[in-house]
């Protein structure tokens, strides 16, 4: 379990960071929409990189056969990295991340209670929903010091 945490901790880590790389790339080459895309070629290369090292045994010929809705995470990635990019030199990147955060929050919580997509079910009780406020409010507060 501890392994898991380090794991997303350093993703989490890697948001901001992803959201301010980006942004300056953007902002030096005048266009958004082109540094996402640059984005997503080292993103590509570096997952097939990965692939390549680590194979799922007959992992890409299962692709075809799957639910097509589940190839949405694609179109949300793309979404949330266009659209910090294009945000985060206007709006700050601590600023945009709170949203993002917020956001998660918000839809983690669904997720979680519903089981949608196949997620474990976690019922959302007061003392969760108390955990997530406590959660905003403590995200709001870093912006707003």
């Amino acid at each position: 379990m501890a392994q898991y945490a380090a794991i997303m901790l350093v993703a989490g880590i890697g948001i901001p960071v992803l959201a301010a790389l980006n942004a300056a790339l953007g902002r030096l080459i005048n266009s958004p929409t082109a540094a996402a895309v640059v984005l997503f070629t080292v993103a590509l290369a570096s997952s097939a990189l990965v692939l390549l090292l680590f194979p799922g045994p007959g992992a890409l010929s299962k692709v075809a056969g799957s639910p097509k809705h589940l190839f949405l995470g694609g179109v949300l990635v793309a979404f949330y990295v266009l659209s910090i990019t294009h945000v985060a030199p206007h709006f700050g990147v601590g600023n945009a991340v709170f949203f993002v955060l917020l956001g998660q929050l918000i839809s983690t919580a669904a997720i979680d209670h519903f089981g949608l997509f196949g997620a474990q079910v976690t019922p959302l009780t007061m003392a969760r929903a108390g955990g997530i406020a406590v959660m905003a409010i403590g995200v709001a507060i870093t912006q707003l010091a």
